[in-house]
C-alpha cells in the first residue's frame, strides 16, 4: 500500500529550493523598505509630538500654519501606514508562495496556478506600496516650504 504523501525525490526537492530562493530574496528588499517606511513614521510621529505644545501655546497667524502643519503630518502618517499595510501584505503573500510550492512538492498535488496567482499578488502590492511611498515622499516635499520671509531675510549690514 503507498502512503498518503507524496516521497521526495532529493533532485526535485533541490529544484523546489532553488525556486523558492527568488520568492527569499524578496522578503530582504521588503524588509529593507519597511525598515525606510518604519523609519520615515518615526520621523513624521516624532515631528507631529514636537508640534503640539508649540500649537497650544501659539497664537494667531503662527498657531493657524502649526495647526495647518500637524494635519499634514496627521495626513502622512496614514499615507505611510497604508505603504508599511501594502508591504507586509506582499511579504505574506511571498510566504504563502514558498509554502505552497514545498506543499506542492511534498504532496504531488498541482498548485501552480495558485502559485502563479500569489506571486502576481505579490508583485503588484509591493508596486502599490512603492507607489503609496512615493506619494508619501511629494506630501513631505510639499509640506516643507521655506517661508518667504525666511527667504527674503538679508542679513544686517555692518
Amino acid at each position: 500500500m503507498q502512503s498518503p504523501l507524496h516521497t521526495p525525490d532529493l533532485t526535485q526537492l533541490a529544484q523546489i529550493i532553488q525556486l523558492a530562493v527568488a520568492p527569499v530574496f524578496l522578503f530582504a528588499g521588503l524588509g529593507a523598505f519597511l525598515n525606510v517606511c518604519a523609519g520615515r513614521l518615526a520621523r513624521i510621529v516624532d515631528r507631529a509630538r514636537a508640534l503640539e505644545p508649540r500649537i497650544f501655546a501659539s497664537r494667531g497667524e503662527e498657531h493657524d500654519r502649526l495647526v495647518s502643519e500637524v494635519r499634514m503630518l496627521d495626513r502622512r502618517i496614514k499615507v505611510v501606514n497604508q505603504a508599511i499595510f501594502c508591504t507586509v501584505l506582499a511579504a505574506l503573500l511571498v510566504s504563502a508562495v514558498v509554502i505552497l510550492l514545498f506543499t506542492a512538492f511534498l504532496t504531488g498535488y498541482r498548485f501552480g496556478t495558485a502559485i502563479a496567482l500569489l506571486f502576481i499578488a505579490a508583485m503588484l502590492f509591493t508596486g502599490l506600496s512603492f507607489a503609496i511611498f512615493l506619494q508619501e515622499t511629494r506630501l513631505g516635499t510639499r509640506s516643507v516650504r521655506v517661508r518667504n520671509y525666511i527667504l527674503e531675510h538679508q542679513a544686517d549690514a555692518d
